[in-house]
This record gives C-alpha cells, sequence and structure tokens, in this order.
C-alpha cells in the first residue's frame, strides 16, 4: 500500500484532497458572495448586517487558507482560479442582492450546503485514519450549526 507524505493512504487521500477542492471552491464562492452583502445591505438592519457580514467572511478566508493547507498535507493542489471554483461550487454567485432577509436565507441554505459537504468527506478521511481532516471539519461543522441557528433566530 503506497502511502502520502503524512503516512496515509495514498488513493484514499487523494480522493479526500479532491473532495476539499470542491468545499474550497464552496468557500471561495461563499466569501465572494459575503464581501457583496457587506458591501450592499441596505434597511433597518444595515449596521448589524454590515458588520455580521464582515465577521462570517473574516472567518471564511482564515478557512480556506486551512483548506488549502490542508489539500496540500494531502499531497494535493488546491484550487485557485475563480473558473476553477465557480465550476466546481454548488453554491452560486449572488450579486446585487440588498434585502437582509433575503440574504439571510441564502446564508442557511449555503452553510447547509457546506456542512453537507463537509459531512461527506468526514466519512471518507474516516476510513483512511485521517485524523488531521476529521478535526478540522469537525470544528468547522460545530461553528455553522450555530451560525444557522442564530441566522434562523435572526429571520424570526
Amino acid at each position: 500500500m503506497a502511502t502520502n507524505n503524512i503516512g496515509l493512504e495514498k488513493k484514499q487521500a487523494d480522493k479526500t484532497a479532491k473532495k476539499l477542492n470542491e468545499l474550497l471552491a464552496n468557500y471561495q464562492q461563499l466569501y465572494q458572495n459575503l464581501r457583496g452583502f457587506h458591501w450592499n445591505i441596505r434597511g433597518a438592519k444595515f449596521f448589524e448586517l454590515h458588520l455580521k457580514f464582515e465577521e462570517l467572511y473574516n472567518d471564511i478566508n482564515l478557512k480556506v487558507d486551512e483548506i488549502a493547507e490542508r489539500i496540500l498535507a494531502l499531497d494535493g493542489t488546491p484550487m485557485h482560479t475563480f473558473g476553477d471554483y465557480q465550476k466546481n461550487a454548488t453554491i452560486k454567485e449572488v450579486s446585487e442582492l440588498r434585502d437582509g432577509n433575503k440574504i439571510l436565507k441564502i446564508l442557511v441554505s449555503d452553510y447547509r450546503t457546506l456542512i453537507v459537504l463537509e459531512r461527506q468527506i468526514l466519512k471518507l478521511a474516516e476510513t483512511n485514519g485521517d485524523e488531521g481532516t476529521n478535526t478540522l471539519l469537525t470544528d468547522y461543522i460545530t461553528q455553522q450549526e450555530k451560525t444557522i441557528w442564530m441566522l434562523n433566530a435572526a429571520l424570526g
């Protein structure tokens, strides 16, 4: 059985890295959407949501780097072009949306998309004893479940 640089079975690690690239694409698309939401939000909740969107995109930005570095640790190559992100992301580009409630509903859906994909990757990584990927994604899921709860609470 061939192993990679960190001692994981290579074929399985390659599958995990490929799915992590899909996750990376979704995170990058969500990051871009959040930037747009931050810039374009209007209405009564402007101050609250403007700050919240900045908090969320800063968090996503850190995760993007962590995911890319995990792909590298698995001997993979992280995607790095917007074209690749758009081809591989299930989260879609949103432009010129200003309504806070509509944005919050989209964010709930997008965070659910991330969690579904992260749970798929967890199962894949578990079969290879990939504790590094599991730890990273378990932490993300815990945070995102709370974020979904808070976004839904804001929606009423």
